[in-house]
């Protein structure tokens, strides 16, 4: 049945029973009251009615005070008479008043907008995560000050009625979140009706399973740190600080996405650090741009709130270096930061130099103005780290290795243009040497192949 907004759909001793010696107004599922609920404004209106005509309730003072469509207050002593009643109140919010006109009980009503009809949405008032009773667009009512002697101290009690946050974090499906502050509401809650919008959809990125992510590597590696003081990092040659780090244990940045993403699911603590941050209501720490799980997305970290105090920036260590280029870190100040350009290469060998335990391989400039290959003077090729690219093959089918595409100026390179390379190999017993020319471009994609003749004639006796 539809939610209840006209007075006529109610009946006494059917959907709403008063009873004057208690003060309650009790409302139940049956007749056309459903689990859809009734406005605060239909009762109140049905109440008038009954006031009106019904001579055992005139004797009696009139529990509502009207104040607007959203916003009632019952008053000397009336009350709900519990919560089944309670979580049938639809799109509005009240105060409940003591016989002396003092405040005993403050709700406001919520109305969740845009969410998939099976999404579990649940609140936070400052006591932690908890659902609401019905799942997607739901409204309903929310206790944020609780005063049973209406004294305004909370000593037997509570007041939360700063802020409330409102989340929908569904496995493999885009998260989304909402607060009465970020909304621009004032900084104490109103007992009157709130919307907010939480828009959901499937998350491409999300691939792996809860207990893959919960049992296996790299993800089991993985953690979020929330630090009390700034962590400095160094982005392109420049130090930036940050907060939280998230230590991504080598993963790709898909799976340091979806570790993310489940920890924030959790009601335990997720802070590998000495402080305590609830999962659920942690803010959200990354996003992604694009993709579909198959590496042609972009990685963005996010400010988000840090109890330890730290700073709000979110920095990744440990994540692959072939995920250079698609990941963007926003710092405590709030400014994104990237790291120059990597280009990333890839060298193939024949499968004469991987049977070779002896060879080996090298990449050199091929026009290094003056140091190029084939000269005295030739320059090995450095890798990001400003390591030489040289190494054994050891039986692999291939290596890759990275590049500061917009730094390197060895040998005098213009930075930031596409470098010639010849990569050489040479083995003994079954790879003859062999040579192969190819281009750095920006890039994580170049590749160049080495196909050594099968070595027939090396001899060593001895």
């Amino acid at each position: 049945m539809p939610l209840i907004t006209d007075p006529d759909s109610l009946n006494q001793a059917t959907e709403v029973v008063f009873n004057s010696g208690s003060k309650t107004i009790q409302l139940l599922v049956a007749g056309n009251l459903s689990a859809d609920g009734v406005t605060p404004k239909a009762v109140y209106s049905f109440t008038k009615e009954e006031w009106k005509d019904d001579a055992l309730l005139i004797p009696f003072e009139f529990p509502f005070t009207p104040i607007t469509d959203e916003f009632f207050e019952l008053k000397d002593g009336w009350t709900w008479a519990d919560t089944t009643t309670v979580n049938l109140l639809r799109r509005g919010g009240y105060l409940v008043n003591n016989t002396s006109g003092a405040v005993t009980e403050h709700r406001v009503g919520v109305a969740i907008l845009s969410a998939q009809a099976d999404d579990q949405i649940y609140f936070d008032v400052g006591a932690g995560p908890t659902d609401f009773v019905y799942a997607g667009n739901t409204a309903e009512v929310v206790q944020v000050i609780d005063d049973p002697n209406g004294d305004g101290n909370y000593a037997d009690g509570y007041d939360r009625s700063s802020n409330i946050t409102v989340f929908n974090r569904e496995q493999g499906q885009l998260y989304s979140q909402a607060s009465s502050t970020l909304n621009g509401e004032a900084s104490l809650l109103a007992p009157k009706l709130f919307s907010f919008s939480l828009p959901t959809g499937s998350d491409l990125n999300i691939v792996a399973s809860d207990a893959t992510i919960s049992t296996t590597a790299p993800y089991t590696g993985m953690s979020i740190t929330y630090y009390s003081t700034a962590q400095s990092r160094n982005i392109g040659g420049s130090n930036f600080n940050f907060g939280i780090v998230i230590d991504g244990n080598n993963g790709t940045a898909e799976q340091i996405y979806e570790f993310v993403q489940y920890q924030l699911r959790q009601s335990s603590d997720i802070d590998a650090g000495a402080g305590t941050v609830t999962g659920k209501t942690a803010d959200l720490l990354l996003n992604f741009v694009g993709g579909a799980g198959d590496g042609s997305g972009s990685l963005q970290t996010l400010t988000a709130t840090n109890p330890a105090g730290g700073g709000t920036g979110v920095y990744i260590d440990n994540f692959q270096t072939a995920d250079t280029n698609r990941i963007s870190f926003t710092d405590n100040t709030g400014t994104a930061r990237t790291f120059p350009f990597v280009a990333v290469v890839t060298i193939n060998f024949n499968a004469n130099l991987q049977g070779d335990t002896d060879a080996i391989y090298r990449v050199f400039f091929t026009d290094a103005n003056g140091n190029q290959y084939g000269t005295a003077s030739a320059i090995l090729v450095d890798d990001n780290s400003g390591a030489d690219v040289a190494g054994t093959i050891s039986g692999s089918a291939s290596v890759q290795f990275d590049f500061d595409y917009d730094n390197n100026v060895q040998g005098g390179r213009t930075a930031a243009t596409d470098a010639a390379i010849t990569v050489v190999a040479i083995g003994l017993q079954t790879g003859q040497f062999v040579s192969a020319t190819g281009t750095i471009s920006r890039s994580t994609t170049n590749a160049v192949s080495l196909v050594a003749p099968l070595e027939r004639q090396y001899e060593n006796a001895a």
